[in-house]
């Protein structure tokens, strides 16, 4: 089996640079295909964003090594990680990917959308994957992190919706169908995972 190379001699990431108007800070996403995709604010620089990817080599690295079985999109970072010690069990390290990754894509979507998001609460919720309140209090499942990035992507887009309205009529799912046109396979591939 070949060895693998220092991190020093690493070969540098493929990079996708993204301007967003509404983006509030540098966001690095690494996605289950080992895209590196880097959003820009607007009042941001391509050689700011390619300082933050070098800062955040090592953890781009390690994201892009996860077993694809395991997680579908690979991580998201916007300040630096800051994972669990190495001895706490795997759900714990789960949950603070979590508490990272989840509200920091609940914004990017919101941003998409054009949609202001009050509060993120990220839980260990037993009977539902999302919520959201009329204040525009928005909660997820911790557990979200474990699915593919589609499935997970559909119930963060749901709840965004809820900010348009706070019900389940025709209206409201014609708004997610509008934002995710496959919502209905990604509603069923849902009910195959498990609060456990």
């Amino acid at each position: 089996m070949q060895a693998s190379l220092p991190f020093e001699e690493q070969p540098q990431p493929e990079l996708l640079f993204v301007r967003h108007p509404r983006a509030r800070r540098y966001v690095i996403r690494v996605t289950d295909d080992n895209t590196v995709r880097v959003t820009i604010p607007r009042w941001g620089s391509k050689r700011d964003a390619r300082a933050f990817v070098e800062q955040e080599r090592e953890w781009i690295l390690k994201q892009q090594q996860r077993p694809r079985k395991i997680v579908g999109i690979v991580g998201i970072v916007s300040h630096g990680p800051a994972g669990p010690a190495a001895h706490d069990p795997p759900d714990a390290a789960l949950r603070e990917r979590a508490k990272r990754e989840l509200p920091a894509r609940l914004l990017e979507l919101a941003a998409i959308y054009g949609l202001q998001v009050r509060k993120i609460s990220v839980r260990n919720q037993k009977w539902r994957w999302g919520s959201c309140s009329p204040r525009g209090h928005i909660c997820l499942n911790w557990r979200l992190i474990r699915m593919p990035e589609a499935v997970r992507d559909y119930v963060l887009i749901h709840e965004l919706m809820h900010l348009k309205r706070m019900d389940h009529s025709p209206r409201f799912w014609a708004l997610v169908a509008q934002a995710c046109p496959d919502y209905l396979e990604l509603r069923r591939s849902l009910r195959g995972y498990r609060f456990a």
